[in-house]
């Protein structure tokens, strides 16, 4: 039987939830949205807190499960029985896939996270097209940022990294429960009886982020500062508004050098380009490219620092690689970021 308390815990929670997906326009009225669960304590604290919000009409939303087994661990199978037991019992959704991760990642000669990352992601994308969707919900967290942060910088990450984990990614990819500390969600999921399932690699410390959650995190909470996951997000809620004043600014320079702009090529003015600052300059060169490519996979501070000084060099006819997908070319007081075509 529910105590009061555990009325009032849960209460507090859903209106924190609902707060957070308010604040950043997450979920809009009659939006579909696939959520991906794992069954684990926080997809399944994810599922169970958006249910509740929806049953008591706090939201206007329909929600679609979709899991997949990995079919790394002996215990994945039940992994599985409990996701589909959950929806099945609250009348959801649920779509459910077993994927061989460790086959693709031999195959494509990529990290076994690293393949799981992609398989699930192309899963949720399958089902948000299949069911006429329009978000993917994720069940990262305030801890999961402060990871993420920590990572990018040991990394080295610029601006952009020190942001960690966004609410929303390209208006599909939402993480609802990004305010909540991994703590609470423990506690909630304890308090409802959900019993949630319990992933054992998550503490085998042989993944990066692994060491970090289990090791860095905890030390720091010791012997600097118990605070240090609410210390992140300040931090990065610092850089979101600083990126977001800088990426203005890029914005409208850009547009006022642009000399001419297609698919596969970016042609800008070279006087006005060396005539703005450094920072500027470097932000314009990975926009610029990013917008050739198409994304900003495998752009590196050096390529752009060796653009930068390309340009600054003031010398026609002269150009640089940065990788074998795009030419950056002087000529004619222009800078010509070129697609290159590897069927030639």
């Amino acid at each position: 039987m529910k105590s009061r308390k555990d009325f009032e815990i849960n209460n507090v929670i859903l209106e924190r939830i609902l707060k957070f997906i308010n604040e950043y326009q997450l979920i809009k009225s009659g939006d579909r949205i696939v959520l991906g669960v794992s069954g684990g304590p926080d997809s399944i604290f994810m599922l169970d807190t958006l249910r509740k919000l929806k049953e008591n009409k706090k939201l206007n939303c329909e929600l679609i499960v979709a899991h997949v087994n990995h079919m790394i661990r002996e215990e994945a199978i039940d992994d599985e029985q409990y996701v589909v037991d959950y929806c099945k019992k609250n009348n959801i959704e649920c779509y459910a896939k077993r994927i061989d991760v460790q086959k693709y990642a031999n195959n494509n000669k990529v990290g076994t996270e690293e393949a799981g990352r992609i398989l699930r992601y192309q899963f949720f994308d399958e089902i948000l097209k299949n069911t006429n969707s329009q978000k993917i919900a994720i069940a990262h967290n305030k801890n999961d940022k402060a990871e993420t942060i920590i990572m990018n910088l040991l990394r080295g990450s610029g601006l952009t990294g020190l942001k960690g984990i966004e609410p929303i990614r390209n208006n599909k990819y939402i993480r609802p429960i990004l305010g909540m500390e991994r703590n609470e969600i423990e506690e909630y999921c304890e308090y409802n009886s959900l019993n949630p399932r319990i992933d054992k690699t998550n503490f085998e410390n042989t993944y990066t982020r692994n060491k970090i959650r289990n090791i860095i995190i905890p030390y720091i909470k010791q012997e600097f500062n118990p605070n240090i996951i609410d210390a992140m997000d300040r931090l990065s809620q610092v850089v979101t508004e600083e990126e977001s004043f800088l990426e203005e600014i890029t914005k409208n320079e850009l547009n006022k050098i642009i000399v001419n702009k297609n698919n596969s090529e970016i042609i800008l003015d070279l006087k006005k380009f060396n005539g703005l600052n450094k920072v500027i300059q470097k932000r314009i060169v990975f926009d610029s490219m990013s917008q050739v490519l198409g994304n900003s996979a495998g752009i590196e501070k050096i390529h752009i620092d060796d653009v930068v000084k390309l340009c600054n060099s003031n010398v026609g006819n002269k150009f640089t690689m940065p990788n074998k997908n795009i030419k950056v070319l002087i000529k004619d007081k222009k800078i010509f970021f070129t697609l290159v075509n590897e069927k030639k």
